[in-house]
């Protein structure tokens, strides 16, 4: 078999060159005339056909084209936009920021400079420009090389990176052959996309896709990056020096070379003076401007709502994954239900307070550093153990192969380092790493959201004080102790077990044993004066006040596993651990899945999950996604009654922890509240959820690390730290008459029957025998009746 084919390839190559020799023998008698014509017409022939090899990539050697398909519909990569419930652009995912205009929308100028200056044949050839490729072959060959591309070259070029996302075959690893394999794919590209679109959608698409430099892909950008304008206003000065940058965004900067980029701008004036689309009295005048730039560049996390953008990118990613979406290249406008305006005002709220906290914090350590434990003695190896945990740290111990001396020598020396401050934002000092961990970690943090209860819809979201340097978020990701917001569950649980407001316990030391570790356990809870009443007081009452002995009481009553039961009804997401301490809030939660709990009770009983995104459209104005509400029944409208009647009590009941709301500008505006304080454990969080009818908002408080607190209660609880961040807020919400939706009361009648009594209220009296307060019916409080110390959980949290 073997010999059969070595015998008829001899048989072939030797007709074969018995052709050759006969056609070379025809070919001398040819006259000259004819044999140039053959010379040419082979020529062409074999160009043609090496450009058909190449695009269809014969024996993979030139490496895959772009097809037909992705010239017909070009993937740009494009941003996606967040839209605010208001209809505000409030930030973009990208990776190139670019966002395409139409051709209409571009100024005449641009596109007259763009043309005169790369392009002058633009409108006269099919993609590849011959004339101006033997005009650079001329010249190349008299030492001033210049390029030869035209406008849909570069567009190709730009879109489909001919010369990085398409291999170029075996030939490719011979040098000079892969920029020639390269070129001639532009050039075939080029051609096709000539075949497929105008000219006035290729000046489109080209300018939609070209890199200015400073971050900015595409016109739009670059307009609003170099001019604060948009594409259609840019003056013919302003054209002029984006048209310059194209030829070397660096080297042409204006920010980086000022004089280059107008020495470059004035050449692209002339190019307008030369092709008479300016006179020469104008280029003259412009040639004299100089470049006025309103230069800022828009980086992924300008804007607004940062932490919630964080936190929405990761929300978005399994359903961008799941239907085959790019959140970063795919220009979704993904439109939201955050509110600019009640997002202005809640960052304005969490800022002013977090000031006066800060300032607090301060005095209060003045002298001392703030991580200590329980016994007011400074935690050892604090600050040297979060050093370990950094990045610099790890990139240290890899480059000195875990030389800790070396390691210590560079964490310990000093540069200059930007920091936070709140009163310019940010400074630079020299500080050694060590010290700029002890200088951050002295810092309070805070974190603040607002939702409709009956839509579920979140308002407002600030995941900290500031997020360039701490893009933890506070509301959706970091999980901290409760302390009595978690109350809420407890007495929930208490109601759902046939309990009522006005039922009354007696405010008594308690004890629960336990088992933890196989090992029997006592636990002892006290209130957070210490001190116990001996008195009966109504639930109503305890609750407004927070009592932690009738607080624990109810839970050894109900359970702990039908609080934990209620708890996950009502909206916590968390696990909970079911020990004693748990009635007291010792088990971690997020600020997010608390307040949507609080708004299942304002909701009548009825859960509904928090809504981020109302809809998502692709680039081309498809809707691709519209939510759908997710809303069931948690516990029954008569309980939803009494516990909101539970949440308003914080205001009427005589020492309640929510009292504090009355001294804001908040009750002109026909709207009722209710609300929880919390504190944890020596006062490492401070909570508050305040509710109205149309709003539900919370606030948390605290150290980065639970170590980091204050030392008292009457500068670190709830009421004093958490509540005026609420209060502030809704306090411009509603003076806004723009807002006036959220301005509302609570229903004065229920819509069904409620079978228990809620309609007490406590009275308290100095007892005669002692010191304590006694709570009776119908008898006015004394002009000097104590007010309660804020509540605290019997838990340490650190």
């Amino acid at each position: 078999m073997l010999k059969k084919i070595m015998s008829s390839l001899r048989l072939y190559w030797t007709k074969l060159k018995a052709w050759r020799v006969k056609r070379r023998a025809r070919f001398r008698t040819l006259p000259w005339y004819r044999k140039i014509a053959n010379l040419i017409i082979s020529f062409l022939v074999l160009f043609l056909l090496y450009l058909f090899l190449v695009d269809i990539n014969f024996l993979w050697l030139f490496g895959k084209s772009p097809s037909m398909k992705s010239i017909k519909d070009p993937n740009q990569s494009v941003a996606s936009q967040i839209i605010s419930a208001d209809g505000k652009v409030i930030g973009k995912y990208f990776h190139e920021n670019r966002m395409p205009v139409e051709y209409n929308e571009i100024s005449p100028m641009l596109i007259k400079a763009l043309i005169s200056t790369e392009d002058e044949r633009f409108y006269s050839h099919h993609g590849v420009d011959f004339k101006g490729i033997f005009a650079a072959a001329k010249d190349a060959m008299h030492g001033r090389s210049r390029g030869a591309s035209t406008i849909t070259q570069q567009l190709v070029k730009n879109m489909f990176k001919t010369r990085k996302q398409y291999s170029t075959g075996l030939f490719g690893y011979i040098p000079g052959v892969k920029l020639l394999v390269a070129k001639t794919k532009e050039w075939t590209t080029a051609v096709k996309i000539e075949m497929f679109y105008s000219k006035d959608e290729i000046l489109t698409m080209y300018l939609n896709t070209v890199d200015f430099g400073s971050n900015a892909y595409g016109i739009k950008t670059a307009a609003k990056t170099f001019f604060k304008t948009t594409p259609s206003k840019l003056t013919t000065e302003q054209s002029a020096t984006l048209v310059g940058l194209l030829k070397a965004t660096t080297s042409y900067s204006p920010i980086l070379h000022p004089k280059r980029s107008m020495e470059r701008r004035n050449v692209v004036l002339d190019n307008l003076l030369s092709h008479n689309v300016i006179t020469a009295r104008e280029c003259d005048s412009l040639k004299q401007l100089p470049i006025k730039l309103d230069y800022s560049i828009e980086q992924a996390f300008d804007g607004d709502a940062l932490h919630f953008r964080s936190y929405l990118a990761k929300e978005l990613e399994g359903w961008c994954k799941q239907n085959g979406y790019d959140l970063y290249s795919d220009g979704l406008k993904i439109h939201v239900t955050i509110d600019t305006r009640l997002q202005k005002y809640a960052e304005e709220a969490v800022d002013k307070q977090m000031r006066r906290v800060q300032k607090r914090f301060n005095e209060h350590w003045q002298g001392q550093n703030p991580w200590q434990d329980e016994n007011h003695q400074e935690i050892p190896n604090f600050i040297e153990d979060i050093a370990k945990r950094t990045e610099y740290y790890r990139a240290l111990k890899t480059r000195f192969a875990n030389n800790m001396d070396s390691v210590d020598v560079y964490m310990n020396r000093p540069h200059k380092i930007k920091l936070f401050d709140y009163e310019k934002g940010e400074i630079e000092k020299e500080l050694s790493p060590m010290d700029s961990i002890r200088y951050m970690n002295r810092f309070m943090h805070a974190g603040f959201m607002a939702m409709e209860p009956e839509s579920g819809f979140v308002r407002a979201w600030v995941g900290d004080v500031n997020f360039k340097y701490w893009q933890y978020d506070n509301v959706g990701q970091s999980k901290r102790q409760p302390g009595s917001t978690f109350k809420l569950f407890v007495y929930t649980a208490a109601m759902m077990h046939g309990m009522s407001p006005c039922d009354m316990m007696t405010d008594k030391q308690v004890s629960w044993p336990y088992r933890e570790n196989g090992e029997d356990k006592m636990w002892n809870p006290h209130n957070a004066d210490g001190r116990f009443g001996g008195y009966p007081i109504t639930l109503k009452n305890a609750f407004a006040r927070s009592i932690n002995s009738i607080a624990v009481q109810l839970a050894q009553q109900v359970g702990l596993k039908d609080i934990v039961k209620y708890a996950h009804l009502m909206g916590i997401k968390t696990p909970l651990e079911e020990i004693p301490a748990l009635s007291l809030g010792a088990s971690d939660v997020s600020l997010l899945e608390l307040v949507n709990s609080y708004c299942t009770v304002v909701n009548e009983g009825n859960y509904h999950e928090r809504v981020l995104v109302t809809s998502i459209e692709d680039r081309d104005g498809n809707v691709i996604y519209t939510y759908k509400p997710v809303v069931r029944p948690a516990i029954p409208y008569e309980d939803a009654w009494l516990m909101l009647e539970l949440l308003k009590g914080g205001l009427t009941e005589p020492g309640g922890t929510t009292q504090a709301l009355w001294e804001w500008d908040l009750f002109k505006w026909n709207t009722d509240f209710g609300g929880k304080t919390g504190t944890s454990s020596n006062h490492s969080d401070a909570w508050f959820v305040g509710v109205t009818p149309k709003l539900v908002g919370g606030a948390w408080v605290g150290g980065e690390h639970r170590a980091v607190h204050f030392r008292t209660g009457s500068l670190g609880e709830g009421s004093k730290s958490a509540l005026p961040i609420f209060a502030m807020f809704m306090e411009k919400v509603l003076a806004d008459p723009a807002l006036a939706q959220y301005r509302g009361k609570f229903p004065a009648k229920p819509k069904q029957t409620i079978t228990r009594n809620y309609s007490c209220h406590t009275y308290m009296q100095r007892s005669s025998a002692s010191d304590s307060l006694e709570s009776t019916e119908g008898i006015e409080p004394m002009p000097d009746a104590e007010q309660p110390a804020e509540e605290t959980s019997a838990e340490p949290t650190e």
